[in-house]
């Protein structure tokens, strides 16, 4: 079984109304699930960690035991999130390490997971879905 996600937060003004948005498809490249949350007056850091985290719960929400075998390919447009989950970089910001913290033990559940850095143009998905739920948190 394997997975891609792609995730992206934002927030208008840094802080500022935040939303997260993650897509998740299976093997088949068919779509499994979405998230898209207005977090209210956050960063766009703690916008991105929490979409990374909205996927994997979704994934554990749908598929359970079953995830344990799986691969999962994360893909975001955050440098930041990415280096710190690989452990390339540390997390300093004391918001950032419960959130670091929660994603490094979702992602514990999965057989594999990789991090890809990709640029903004190639995750317009996530950032429509962050936007949308911007949009409906005004």
């Amino acid at each position: 079984m394997k997975f891609l996600i792609q995730a992206d937060g934002g927030s208008r003004g840094n802080p500022g109304p935040a939303g997260s948005g993650a897509v998740v498809w299976d093997e088949k490249k068919e779509v499994v699930g979405e998230v898209a949350l207005f977090l209210g007056h956050t960063t766009n850091n703690v916008a991105e960690y929490t979409a990374l985290i909205g996927a994997f719960e979704l994934i554990d929400a749908e598929y359970g035991a079953k995830a344990k075998d799986a691969e999962v390919y994360v893909e975001m447009d955050s440098k930041l999130v990415i280096e710190q989950m690989k452990g390339a970089w540390k997390v300093k910001h004391p918001n950032m390490k419960p959130l670091h913290r929660r994603a490094s033990e979702l992602a514990t559940q999965f057989k594999q997971v990789r991090f890809t850095h990709i640029p903004r143009e190639k995750n317009g998905y996530a950032d429509r879905l962050a936007n949308d739920a911007m949009d409906r948190g005004h």
